[in-house]
């Protein structure tokens, strides 16, 4: 991995490095600078090599002259496509870099070259011959890229921190962006947390003409449910050998670098079957795996990761932390963390990270799986919602949901109250409404309280009711549009910065077999009861995996990467010395509620605390 910077304009090598200086945790191994005095256009570079560790060196120039490019990511089918540039006579310089073979992609085909690509990627091309910079993102948004265009130009980073190094760039907080921040826990694309600053979504690039200073934006990829009728009564077994040698394929092409490459393992059946996978193509003793112990159990699942490793024959090692070690390195991460973010599973797959880098430079990861193949709570409560709705009359609602609001706090792992209040919560709304409203760190009315204004929840919502659309636009149905809503929105800005700002933090790269596009192009054909089947979600996945793992680990339920704050928070264990914290009526009531174990508030609190310490 990398990170890159830029802008256009007037000169100015001190702000160009300090851009990049603001990044070198993402790229350790060297920097490089091009200033096209020209043109105006200023690129840095931060390099993590991991393929062509002698010929990949950044900003990068076509042998022709007429293009340079800076990349951050790994294109996984670059072989394949470099012996398709030859025939068509592109030359190269390099042995094997496919830094190299996008940038003359982009000569060849332009833009048609993205679709072709199969990897993650964040990049700016800086096309000498037609005067334009061109900017672009992967698929799935793997790669962070954000920007700010004005009339004076266009700045761009792969993280606030070194776009904020610019002196065009504002420090102050986009309203819009705070408001969509408490409703979901993190900031939609195309907003950032900062004003008039933006991300580039996944599956997009741009254009911008450097005569004219027009930019021009254009969506080239999406996720679309594509349920192919004829796979409702295909044979079982032949589907999961299927999605196995895809997967299979998917985990080969990442085990491809210059540089060591582990796996994580959790005990979960996505990263096992990944680890199994790998060892495939590593060898039995060849492949390290990394997990975390905790010593409180309601959070440890170690013992699952052993058991796997054990089972597949990997060099498993395993780093011991207490749950007080994990919470008092909350100030150094979130002092660290690129924009606010209230996902508290960053606290271990920071730590997990840390771990894997003192051996390896690269992990697979088991990323995508629940978010494509149905894996989490809200798509087994979608079918009791849509009964619910049908037979409990909105004044009854109300009754049920005052009576489930007096239930006893409990602050253990999705515990059933807690699940039962969001569910409830979120019934109470139109179907395209339920899964933000269910996971929302605060309920548009709450929201209301705090800012002092009214809020409507078709604005508030409005990226999340037009994924759900979108799935039911395609054909699909409850599951398919739960998944578009993952994909659009939790897996581009929850998940992969998540796993991003954790890697990056400690110059990691960590890649996902599952967002692989053959893989996906496999699962969006098959219709959702290959996914979700009698209460249980990834049912295809297990049913493959039966073939690789301990049925102990294909049969057990889904246990996320989760943190006791619910519990901190009650137990005055946060915010912890050295963090800010929100000074405010609506803050200390919520606090003072959730300390006497009135109310939960723990995702509005946890929220609020990362907020507070931004910047």
């Amino acid at each position: 991995m990398c990170g890159i910077a830029g802008f256009t304009g007037r000169a100015d090598r001190a702000v160009l490095t300090a851009m990049a200086d603001a990044i070198a945790h993402r790229g350790p191994d060297g920097e490089g600078f091009l200033e096209d005095v020209a043109h105006g256009v200023h690129l840095a570079h931060r390099r993590l090599a991991f393929l062509d560790l002698a010929g990949g060196h950044q900003p990068m120039t076509s042998v022709a002259g007429d293009a340079a490019i800076v990349f951050n990511g790994e294109i996984y089918n670059f072989a394949e496509l470099r012996r398709e540039l030859e025939t068509l006579g592109a030359r190269f310089a390099t042995d094997h870099s496919d830094t190299e073979v996008l940038l003359e992609g982009w000569r060849y085909w332009g833009p048609d070259v993205l679709p072709r690509m199969n990897g993650m990627w964040a990049f700016a091309l800086h096309d000498r011959r037609r005067r334009q910079l061109i900017l672009a993102r992967d698929r799935f948004g793997k790669k962070p890229l954000y920007y700010r265009h004005a009339r004076d130009g266009l700045v761009f980073a792969s993280e606030l921190g070194a776009l904020r190094r610019h002196p065009a760039v504002s420090a102050g907080l986009s309203p819009d962006a705070v408001r969509k921040y408490f409703a979901y826990g993190f900031v939609p694309a195309p907003l950032s947390i900062l004003d008039g600053v933006y991300k580039l979504p996944a599956g997009h690039w741009m254009v911008l003409d450097l005569d004219s200073g027009a930019l021009r934006l254009t969506r080239y990829w999406c996720y679309e449910p594509a349920p192919d009728a004829a796979l409702l009564a295909a044979d079982p077994q032949a589907l999961a050998e299927e999605l196995l040698a895809t997967l299979d394929r998917a985990v080969a092409r990442r085990l491809v670098a210059d540089v060591p490459v582990g796996a994580f393992l959790s005990g979960g059946v996505d990263s096992s079957t990944v680890s199994a996978l790998a060892i495939r193509h590593t060898g039995r003793d060849r492949l390290q795996t990394f997990s975390i112990a905790f010593d409180d159990a309601h959070f440890d699942e170690s013992p699952h990761a052993r058991r796997v490793a054990a089972h597949i024959g990997a060099a498993h090692q395993v780093e011991t932390c207490s749950v007080e070690e994990m919470r008092l390195g909350l100030p150094e991460v979130l002092a660290r963390l690129d924009e606010p973010l209230a996902d508290a599973s960053l606290l271990p797959t920071f730590l997990l990270c840390r771990h894997a880098r003192r051996k390896v430079t690269a992990a697979l990861g088991g990323d995508g799986a629940d978010e494509l193949l149905a894996g989490y709570d809200p798509f087994r409560a979608l079918r009791y919602a849509r009964w619910y709705r049908r037979l409990v009359a909105r004044p009854l609602h109300r009754a049920i949901a005052a009576v489930a609001a007096r239930l006893p706090v409990s602050h253990r792992y999705m515990s059933l109250d807690f699940k039962l209040k969001r569910t409830l919560r979120g019934v109470g709304h139109p179907p395209a409404l339920w899964l933000p409203v269910w996971m929302a760190p605060l309920a548009h009315t709450d929201l209301a309280d705090l800012l002092g204004t009214p809020v409507e929840p078709e604005s508030l919502y409005s990226e999340a009711i037009a994924a759900w659309e979108r799935g039911g636009a395609a054909g699909g149905d409850d599951v398919d549009r739960t998944i578009c809503f993952y994909v659009d929105l939790y897996l581009q800005d929850d998940i992969l910065p998540k796993v991003d700002r954790a890697s990056m933090m400690n110059s990691l790269e960590v890649r996902a077999p599952f967002l692989d596009i053959e893989v996906v192009d496999f699962l969006r054909r098959l219709p959702s009861h290959w996914k979700l089947r009698n209460g249980r979600g990834k049912w295809l996945l297990k049913h493959a995996a039966r073939r690789l793992l301990p049925e102990a680990i294909t049969g057990r339920r889904k246990q996320g990467f989760a943190v006791p704050v619910g519990r901190w928070f009650q137990e005055g264990l946060l915010p912890p010395e050295g963090l800010r914290t929100h000074v405010g009526g609506y803050w200390q009531g919520r606090l003072d509620e959730h300390r006497a174990n009135r109310a939960d508030h723990r995702l509005y609190l946890w929220s609020q605390m990362v907020l507070s310490n931004f910047g």
